[in-house]
């Protein structure tokens, strides 16, 4: 009698698939109900883990015994007269019948019915914000500006001079301001008041028009009671650019009076500096830092050349100096090009901007950006903490502040930092794209998914990101694989979309669909993002390789993926080659004199530097 008809014989293989259709079942079910009883991530991993380990025993238990009338004996002890196993193999060919109607049964419902819900559910929990707090009296939100000169052409200028009002209204510590992307997420649309009100979490509202013509500019500003929609104040400020200052501060001092704001003695002598004497020079700015802030397409180019043109106009304008070592610390990121030329001119914008103001918090943060981005992972903690001593609520070094700690590995820092974030600027779509990340960290890809809906409602290119990771962890490649398109597009990527297709097919689904994706990275050796599309293809060494040995100076978007719960993280994570690599670009050092990642600890027995990861 040949093996496998021995096999047959002790129900082995019979035993193999009840057992296999049982754990799947059992996965599913667990998988659905554990969650409902706030049950901890490991133990679902447990049971997947208990069951894997069980098969064998399962299999080997099959071949050693046999079930008779007497009950269970060893085979080898069961003479061919009192053997049942006909018998039992037909009870089990029923019992895997069974099992498998009701896991298609229960597949069937958890697909068309179940999953909707639950998908529904998680959107909508993730549309509310975390909590109801009492809505201040002394709060604000400052919406855009519009725009009502003659050509209708000062729409940045417009939306400038609503957040020059918002950013003064900021620095008063007894009054809460909206943060300016939620805020102005409200542009041309024509929502409800009230509804505004309550969704940024705010009892007041400026709404306010701007009307330039030649050297002539008139505000009007309005302020709302956002409970009623009923009008508090409004009035009309006329001057010429060069008045520019004084409108704003007149503004914001107007605004401070109806709300009965106390101001501290700082701000009693002014809220609004006066950042340059040029008023075409501040004008450009204005229209400047909007297009920093949008990042994607033509954006950044076109803001450095306005910044240029105004720091022509006036070169000891130190604000505009900072903006363009902003714009030229994530140039290449988001428009591609050499990436040291551009470090070269932000650290040189930087330097400009502190020896004409030593207290820019902003130069501080593009300085450490640069730093991050050029590897020196220890250098770049210091400039980061001189602006957050300087400005604590400026929007760059918060934002910044957060991606250097997220990808050092220390998520359990950055959750109450971006929580806190969204709760004052619940639409930002930078701080909703981190935070859905570190959702996805703690193995909560509900609000992962739920805040890649929200990203895609509003439009915002990160919602690409979000969903592809998503749908790419969850086995949905189709979608994934359009949404994985709109990411290599985002960021300026070489790789086609037919080959985009191709490589995400290889990381969606693996076996043989990972030897074209490999061939597709072959053919793009200067990819920016070839690192981290390496370790998503589960090749860890030759990520680390082409890290290590190429120019990119993306540091956030290679090493945030060392610490996801996907199988190619951990794989890259507990590679041997990561030990030498963390170590060669400064990861190691940063870590023993700041603090090891969530994931990794040192293991001295290995030496000085010698670490371990989960």
């Amino acid at each position: 009698m040949n093996f496998l008809a021995e096999l047959r014989r002790r129900n082995v293989i019979r035993m193999a698939g009840l057992y296999l259709v049982g754990a799947w079942l059992i996965t599913q079910v667990t998988s659905t109900v554990l969650p409902m009883f706030d049950a901890p991530v490991w133990l679902p991993r447990s049971i997947v883990i208990l069951l894997a380990v069980g098969f064998v025993p399962a299999l080997i238990f099959a071949w050693v015994f046999e079930l008779t009338p007497e009950g269970l004996k060893r085979d080898a002890e069961v003479k061919p007269e009192e053997s049942i196993a006909p018998q039992t193999a037909r009870r089990m060919d029923r019992l895997i019948i069974a099992m498998l109607i009701l896991a298609l049964v229960y597949f069937a419902f958890d697909k068309f019915a179940l999953a909707p819900r639950r998908e529904a559910a998680m959107l909508a929990d993730a549309q509310q914000p975390a909590s109801s707090p009492q809505v201040r009296a002394k709060s604000i939100a400052v919406l855009p500006f519009t725009d009502l000169s003659p050509a209708h052409d000062q729409e940045y200028f417009s939306d400038g001079m609503a957040e020059e009002i918002l950013n003064a209204l900021a620095q008063i510590k007894d009054l809460k301001v909206a943060g300016r992307t939620s805020s102005f997420y409200y542009k041309g649309k024509n929502e409800d008041l009230r509804e505004i009100g309550k969704a940024l979490g705010v009892a007041h509202i400026l709404e306010g028009s701007v009307r330039k013509q030649g050297e002539k500019v008139r505000i009007t500003a309005q302020l709302i009671q956002a409970s009623d929609d009923s009008h508090l104040w409004s009035q009309a400020f006329d001057g010429d650019l060069s008045d520019v200052f004084k409108l704003q501060e007149d503004i914001a001092r107007a605004i401070t009076d109806q709300l009965k704001v106390v101001l501290s003695d700082e701000q009693k002598t002014r809220l609004v500096p006066v950042a340059t004497a040029n008023a075409d020079a501040y004008a450009l700015f204005v229209e400047a830092q909007t297009l920093v802030r949008l990042r994607v397409g033509n954006a950044l180019p076109s803001a450095i050349q306005k910044l240029d043109a105004a720091l022509k106009l006036d070169p000891s304008f130190a604000r505009a100096w900072s903006k363009r070592a902003v714009a030229y610390a994530v140039l290449a990121q988001y428009a591609g090009g050499d990436w040291q030329p551009n470090w070269d001119a932000s650290e040189a914008s930087a330097s400009r901007a502190l020896a004409l103001d030593p207290n820019d918090a902003e130069a501080y943060a593009a300085r450490s950006y640069n730093l991050f981005s050029q590897r020196r992972y220890a250098d770049m903690v210091e400039p980061m903490q001189r602006a957050l001593r300087l400005d604590a609520e400026d929007e760059t070094a918060r934002y910044w502040e957060v991606n250097e700690l997220a990808s050092l590995g220390r998520t359990r820092e950055v959750l109450p930092r971006l929580d806190a974030m969204m709760a004052n600027d619940p639409n930002n779509p930078r701080v909703m794209f981190y935070r859905a990340y570190m959702a996805w960290r703690e193995g909560d890809r509900g609000t992962m998914l739920a805040l890649g809906r929200r990203l895609e409602a509003l439009g915002s290119p990160w919602a690409d990101i979000t969903l592809a990771s998503y749908e790419g962890g969850t086995g949905d490649c189709d979608n994934g694989a359009k949404h994985f398109r709109g990411r290599m597009v985002m960021f300026a990527s070489k790789i086609s979309d037919a080959e985009s297709d191709i490589l995400f097919r290889g990381m969606c689904t693996g076996g043989a669909a990972r030897e074209p994706a490999k061939a597709v990275l072959d053919a793009h050796p200067d990819d920016q993002f070839l690192p981290t599309l390496w370790i998503e293809l589960g090749e860890p060494e030759r990520a680390f390789a082409a890290f290590e040995h190429g120019a990119t100076g993306i540091s956030d978007g290679f090493l945030n993926w060392l610490w996801q719960p996907d199988d190619w993280s951990r794989k890259a994570r507990q590679s041997p080659a990561f030990q030498g690599f963390a170590k060669r670009i400064g990861l190691v050092d940063y870590w023993k004199k700041y603090g090891w990642p969530d994931l990794c600890a040192p293991k001295p027995e290995n030496g000085p530097d010698g670490f371990t990861c989960q």
